[in-house]
């Protein structure tokens, strides 16, 4: 394939204004994406058009801001190309306004699924966690210990600061470490590398994403946490989490909040992540849950209080809420056993879940709900 051809076509459909729709080229063979980029290296410094193309080495991939009349053009070259769809993260509503906590107050969805009785033999202690979302508060007390560098992939220039709320929420529920002046997460010793894809109004696209999971790769990150959806399939998004579970990181998200059955969003619905439904206070699926089949395990989603901005709390629903009790109970257990492949711990979830009253309809091909004692215990239970 004539690279140079190919790139001198590409400077002059890119659309620079941002407002054509943008698209991920993926490449048949690395070696074909491996002579793509040594030459794109070269034509970049004489086009600043060229300069907008980012690029996935994991993946095999560019993104592209391109005009329409490229893509038959892009497939004319052996080349495959998908719509850089936009995917939104997973909270069903916020209820309620920042709040102050009591001292000593632990979240009741921690206590459901058993973290504070693991805790004298694990607090997740050093297990990395990229948690793709909003960003989060740096400043907030609770947070002061538990949070590393992470990656701000919409300005690199800045750490990932959240200004939304949505990725602190979920920050804390993993790993908040107030003690007795604040908030307790489930595995309080792990450590979140916050990867900003998501914008202020909690919107990311799919390439930022697959960047998103890209530097959690090359970066060490044991547990990713991504607790958003779309309806859509991607092709490349699946693939690129194929990758991630190949290197051994255990891929957790959130099943979505449409209250559907036989359903999950993507990237939940793929084989390689853990698809998590939410849980009401009296261990019932939430009336906003997916549930069914396409469900992994379920947990606490319902009135989750956590970090927000301002070193504040709030109360959100969603299986947003539910994602991050998983991955802090995903934590506790690599602490003890970092063995584990991201295929056993999803059976060991499944085995160790509490069952639920479930009756009906949702009955049906539901599984359990998380428990962290019981996960680090490994002996399933029929209680």
């Amino acid at each position: 394939m004539d690279y140079s051809r190919f790139l001198r076509y590409l400077h002059e459909h890119i659309n620079a204004s941002g407002k054509g729709g943008r698209h991920i080229i993926r490449f048949p063979h690395s070696a074909q994406y491996s002579e793509c980029l040594r030459e794109l290296r070269g034509h970049r410094r004489n086009s600043s058009a060229l300069r907008r193309v980012r690029t996935s080495a994991l993946l095999k991939a560019l993104f592209c801001p391109l005009s329409p009349q490229f893509l038959a053009a892009c497939q004319r070259f052996g080349l495959l190309v998908e719509e850089d769809s936009r995917i939104r993260v997973h909270s069903a509503s916020s209820t309620t306004a920042a709040k102050e906590r009591s001292s000593s107050d632990i979240p009741w969805g921690v206590k459901r699924i058993g973290a504070p009785e693991a805790w004298s033999v694990s607090t997740g202690h050093q297990i990395r966690i990229g948690v793709i979302d909003t960003g989060a508060d740096y400043n907030h007390p609770d947070l002061q210990h538990s949070l590393a560098r992470g990656i701000n992939l919409l300005n690199q220039m800045t750490l990932p600061y959240d200004d939304n709320g949505h990725g602190t929420h979920i920050a804390g529920t993993i790993a908040a470490a107030g003690g007795t002046k604040g908030m307790m997460g489930v595995a309080p010793r792990s450590i979140i590398y916050p990867v900003k894809a998501f914008d202020h109004n909690g919107s990311a696209y799919v390439s930022d994403i697959i960047l998103g999971i890209d530097w959690c790769v090359r970066n060490h990150m044991q547990i990713i946490n991504m607790s958003f959806g779309m309806k859509s399939k991607s092709q490349s998004l699946q693939n690129i989490i194929r990758k991630a579970h190949g290197a051994g990181i255990v891929v957790v998200a959130s099943s979505g909040n449409d209250k559907r059955a036989k359903s999950a969003d993507y990237p939940a619905r793929y084989p390689h992540t853990i698809s998590v439904g939410a849980t009401t206070k009296d261990g019932r699926i939430a009336s906003f849950s997916n549930h069914g089949s396409y469900i992994d395990i379920y947990a606490p989603g319902e009135k989750i209080t956590s970090c927000w901005l301002g070193g504040g709390y709030h109360e959100m629903n969603g299986t947003s809420m539910a994602t991050s009790h998983v991955s802090g109970s995903i934590a506790l257990l690599l602490a003890l056993r970092p063995d584990l492949k991201p295929g056993e711990i999803k059976r060991r979830l499944r085995r160790t879940a509490r069952p639920m009253q479930i009756t009906g309809a949702r009955a049906k091909g539901s599984h359990g709900e998380v428990h962290a004692s019981r996960l680090l215990r490994g002996k399933s239970t029929t209680k």
